[in-house]
């Protein structure tokens, strides 16, 4: 039962994915641009504007952990930085920053790695000059996996920090 909801919601965004229209906003996690779980950077919304000239790269993309971690790697530090800049160019949204984990651990653990990793997050932007007034975080644990997989190909993308804004 707890697998059946996320698959039900996954494939609700895959078929309203494909039948949006070309909009200014798009998410592309196939662009090939580097980013993605490998890399640190992530799925991200990209901005395009009326000539349909694309933004190099997300402009606000999620980070990705280790195993059993809430340290901010390098690359998660990078993504926070080009997220921060972001933020500041667009003062207007509030943020919420998702803690996920693999399927490992007890629900519980999940929960408390979560949210140790959505706070890490969040304090990096306050430092970088983000308000703190705009972030918010909330942890989800194993419950919204990104890939139903149950190899570490899967849960490397299902330790992170996803980013929504309001």
């Amino acid at each position: 039962m707890r697998h059946t909801i996320p698959g039900i919601i996954g494939a609700a965004m895959i078929i309203l994915a494909g039948c949006s229209s070309k909009s200014a906003v798009s998410t592309d996690e196939t662009s090939g641009t580097g980013y993605g779980p490998g890399s640190g950077g992530g799925s991200g919304v990209s901005v395009e504007n009326v000539d349909q000239k694309a933004v190099a790269g997300p402009v606000i993309g999620d980070i990705f952990f280790d195993f059993d971690s809430s340290a901010l790697s390098t690359e998660a530090q990078e993504q926070l930085k080009q997220n921060a800049t972001w933020m500041q160019k667009h003062p207007a949204p509030a943020v919420t920053i998702e803690g996920h984990c693999d399927e490992r651990g007890t629900d519980e653990y999940n929960i408390a790695l979560g949210e140790r990793r959505a706070a890490a997050a969040r304090d990096y932007l306050v430092f970088l000059g983000v308000g703190g007034n705009r972030l918010s975080v909330v942890s989800f644990g194993e419950e919204k996996p990104f890939d139903p997989g149950h190899n570490e190909e899967a849960w490397s993308k299902n330790r992170r920090g996803h980013f929504v804004t309001k």
